[in-house]
């Protein structure tokens, strides 16, 4: 089989990809209980959260079967849909939209799929413009977005180190500053990995380097505000002709139907409305017309406030205290101050740390963590200090109390073999 290189770039599995297929083939012929699996990326199954998407889908089946699975839609979504958002976000922001302003798709990252083919690669002029994430580490989901070779870059951050086990990456403007050929700026805050999420001055500057390049930029909200606002969350989504806002029903419960939406200036939705309809078609209908209704009836803002915010609030407390207990004191490592997310962001300050390496023996202990290079452009590492992007790893913080409490156990332990090793 001969493919395109296009063919080539996106048959290919990456590197998280490929653990992930790793963590299916291995826990295939075992039972769920004999692994302590902190790599994975699915929202925690909360009871308050299940319940108002099981009433919200059974409500659209039932009252309009036809609509909802009997008939294909507009390709810009539901007319349900974009009228619930129009008046959430009127409510919620006093944002005044209307449905040129709005489009939705089959999850958010579908979304910016359809961004970065849009506003990214080659053009007529000759230029090369590329998709830029302004600060990495970030979803390794958005190396996958850009179709053309070379075509995504990142902006390695400042390290700030906070106490004696905490640090924080801080936006480097002045590097970002120095790119050219830029199609598309694409951010999520609160971000994944690390749980980070952008200050005010932050999303200023980022903006306003956007309108003075007359290119967009892309903000995924899928772990922010105002759903589900997993961790606290410094700033607000903000509206700006050059700013298109992502949102997801995923984190909030309904990682399975695959639904989101983008608001943004009309000449960026309808760029991005027309390009669904070329691909997709349009999102699945049922759970458009769910989020619809948790929307109007405010229940998706209830069991945000009431159930997912506090959730997680209480999963980063319990993983906090473990990495104090557990982790040997001996060793030099520090966590990411995340505000907000579902992970546990770790960083191991040692030349003898891999992350690749503790992942392969975890393995061995029935753990899977993730390592910490997936989520790195790779030209970005020679701006960090020598050999971070492989001593960082992720954990889930969306697993049960006690995989957390074991898991967090074992990788202790392997990192005291690790060490004891190096000596």
């Amino acid at each position: 089989m001969r493919l395109s290189p296009i063919g080539t770039r996106m048959a290919g599995l990456s590197g998280l990809r490929s653990i992930m297929e790793d963590v299916a083939a291995s826990t295939a012929d075992t039972s769920a209980e004999e692994w302590l699996n902190l790599s994975i990326g699915n929202p925690a199954a909360i009871p308050a959260a299940g319940a108002m998407w099981r009433e919200a889908l059974t409500r659209a089946l039932e009252e309009d079967f036809d609509a909802v699975c009997g008939r294909y839609g507009p390709s810009r979504g539901s007319a349900g849909l974009i009228e619930a958002v129009n008046a959430y976000f009127h409510r919620a922001y006093g944002w005044d939209l209307g449905p040129e302003n709005v489009v939705v798709g089959p999850g958010s990252q579908m979304v910016c799929f359809a961004a970065a083919a849009l506003f990214c690669g080659p053009g007529p002029d000759g230029a090369h413009r590329r998709l830029v994430l302004p600060m990495v580490p970030d979803y390794t989901g958005y190396q996958g977005l850009c179709m053309h070779e070379d075509g995504i870059v990142g902006v390695a951050p400042q390290i700030v180190e906070d106490g004696e086990h905490g640090f924080r990456y801080a936006l480097d403007l002045d590097a970002l500053a120095r790119l050219d050929d830029i199609g598309m700026l694409l951010i999520s805050t609160p971000g994944n990995p690390t749980g980070r999420a952008m200050d005010r001055a932050e999303l200023d500057g980022l903006i306003a380097f956007a309108e003075a390049r007359d290119i967009p930029l892309v903000i995924d909200h899928a772990y922010g505000a105002p759903f589900p606002r997993i961790g606290e969350v410094p700033v607000e989504p903000v509206r700006h002709p050059h700013v298109v806002n992502c949102f997801s029903a995923s984190k909030a419960g309904m990682p399975g139907e695959r639904v989101g939406f983008a608001i943004g200036d009309p000449r960026y939705a309808g760029a991005i409305a027309a390009f669904l309809s070329n691909s997709v078609l349009h999102a699945a209908q049922l759970p458009q017309a769910a989020l619809a209704t948790t929307l109007r009836e405010g229940t998706l803002d209830e069991v945000t406030r009431d159930a997912i915010t506090p959730y997680y609030r209480g999963k980063r407390e319990l993983m906090d205290a473990l990495l104090m207990e557990q982790l040997p004191p001996d060793i030099a490592w520090r966590s990411h101050s995340g505000a907000g997310g579902m992970f546990a962001w770790v960083w191991i300050d040692h030349a003898w740390f891999d992350d690749v390496e503790l992942y392969r023996r975890l393995k061995e202990k029935r753990v899977f963590v993730v390592p910490g290079r997936h989520f790195f452009v790779d030209a970005t590492t020679t701006a960090l200090p020598r050999g971070h992007a492989t001593r960082c790893f992720r954990m889930s913080l969306s697993a049960p109390e006690k995989t957390l409490i074991d898991g967090v156990s074992r990788v202790a332990e392997t990192l005291e073999e690790m060490r004891a090793e190096a000596n």
